[in-house]
């Protein structure tokens, strides 16, 4: 049986149709929410709140006043969804970095942060991407065995290498992250960190089997699981 999964997906810029009265209206429909990051984390709190859907979210290079708050220490074992929303009473919304959840019946696995340019929080070599990668990879093996896929949704900040990315060094996509694409293969990469100031540019490419979405500001992702 074929059910279709409804997600609103934020990042970097709050969204005016969004953020306003109407939101119950216009988004109140969707089943989840995915921030790529770089937003303010109130904004997050005023989605879960307005339209009461689990939000899982990934930090990026700003707004990371309270991003330390966001990484618990936790029996590395236990990544279930309940769990992990337990470990940040009030705030209402899941960090998923560096883990894997199941919701909806898709497994989502977070990768957050970008390129390193000057050192800051947050921030990653490509090497040092990848081995946070290779941690993931005992948990994806799991449902693999189990679910018979290693995962749906690869939720991120930066994007990959050559897709959708720029020149300059902070906005470099992750060569490791066609790595993981290639072996790995989730149908969807969710990434934000580069910002559309013009209709015209590319939001969604393909790599191998994975549809790679520029999530920036807002946009809704309609999925199916069997």
């Amino acid at each position: 049986m074929e059910a279709v999964v409804k997600i609103l997906c934020v990042s970097d810029f709050i969204d005016p149709l969004v953020y306003s009265d109407s939101i119950k209206q216009r988004y109140g429909d969707v089943d989840l929410v995915l921030s790529a990051g770089d937003l303010p984390l109130d904004y997050l709190e005023f989605i879960v709140s307005s339209i009461d859907r689990p939000l899982y979210h990934v930090f990026g290079n700003h707004h990371l006043e309270h991003f330390d708050a966001f990484r618990p220490r936790m029996p590395a074992a236990d990544f279930s969804a309940e769990h992990l929303r337990k470990e940040l009473p009030g705030l209402g919304t899941v960090y998923i970095s560096d883990k894997v959840v199941r919701e909806k019946d898709l497994i989502i696995a977070g990768l957050g942060g970008c390129m390193t340019y000057n050192r800051g929080p947050n921030q990653w070599t490509d090497w040092q991407m990848k081995l946070r990668m290779l941690a993931l990879v005992p948990r994806l093996l799991f449902y693999k065995i189990t679910r018979g896929r290693f995962l749906d949704i690869l939720l991120t900040h930066a994007p990959p290498e050559g897709i959708h990315d720029r020149a300059d060094r902070c906005h470099r996509g992750f060569k490791s992250l066609l790595w993981f694409m290639r072996v790995f293969k989730p149908r969807y990469l969710l990434h934000g960190h580069i910002h559309l100031y013009d209709l015209s540019e590319v939001r969604r490419s393909v790599y191998r089997e994975t549809e790679v979405i520029n999530v920036y500001s807002a946009y809704v992702l309609n999925t199916d699981y069997t």
